[in-house]
């Protein structure tokens, strides 16, 4: 099963939001009531950890290249646990606000889910994408480059981390593709203090940089988020 991968690989999953326990035993999907929306790194504020301009303080500042990049070269949605939902179903089931009924060979129908980026609320799957926060050609860019493929197959997979998986609507990821917070930022107000502790808490998890650019973006947007906290796991 899902849980039991995560469990045994992840001790204590990287949690965005200093309220949520890590408690031994339970599974990504248990840890996220399904009556509730997908918690936000905003709802860790004064709850511990670190602060999110201190987060962006750790990020290393280098120049990106993007040189060889192919997408393929990230091996994307296995089904790590062979449990028949493969990672993309497995965010799906996890960030479910209502959660769908699930069928042979993980077939999800039904369900409905809270997409951040914009505040609405997606009730066909089909209508969802499954967004690498940090998207793969930026984490080529800033050293991804340089990994194996089994460590790109990781990161594309990363079900470990609590927040560098998300299901959004279609139309702000396609609006987002590869660029980074200098570049793009979620449309819905309430959603900035949210993605820069998830784009920065996955950062910090590869141990990938930023450009200056990007660092001064998130500088700015991380001194009006002064009550949000993260919690930082390295990967694996």
């Amino acid at each position: 099963m899902y849980s039991a991968r995560r469990l045994a690989v992840f001790a204590c999953p990287v949690l965005l939001f200093a309220t949520a326990a890590c408690t031994p035993g339970t599974s990504h999907q248990e840890s996220r009531p399904s009556s509730t929306p997908a918690p936000s790194s905003s709802q860790g504020k004064n709850g511990g950890g670190l602060p999110l301009a201190r987060a962006v303080g750790q990020l290393k500042v280098s120049a990106e290249s993007r040189t060889g990049y192919e997408r393929e070269k990230f091996h994307l949605w296995v089904d790590a646990d062979h449990d028949g939902c493969d990672t993309r179903k497995e965010v799906l089931l996890a960030e479910a606000v209502k959660k769908p009924r699930q069928g042979k060979g993980c077939k999800l129908t039904g369900g409905s889910w809270r997409s951040y980026y914009d505040d609405k609320t997606v009730t066909d799957a089909r209508k969802l994408d499954i967004d690498h926060v940090v998207p793969l050609a930026e984490a080529w860019d800033s050293g991804a480059s340089k990994w194996t493929a089994q460590r790109r197959e990781q990161y594309a997979n990363d079900l470990g981390g609590e927040r560098s998986l998300v299901a959004v609507s279609l139309g702000p990821n396609r609006t987002k593709g590869d660029k980074d917070p200098a570049e793009w930022m979620p449309p819905a107000k309430d959603a900035t203090c949210t993605y820069v502790a998830d784009w920065v808490s996955a950062k910090l998890r590869w141990k990938l940089t930023v450009d200056r650019a990007e660092r001064t973006k998130l500088q700015k947007e991380a001194a009006g988020c002064p009550g949000t906290n993260t919690t930082l796991t390295p990967a694996p």
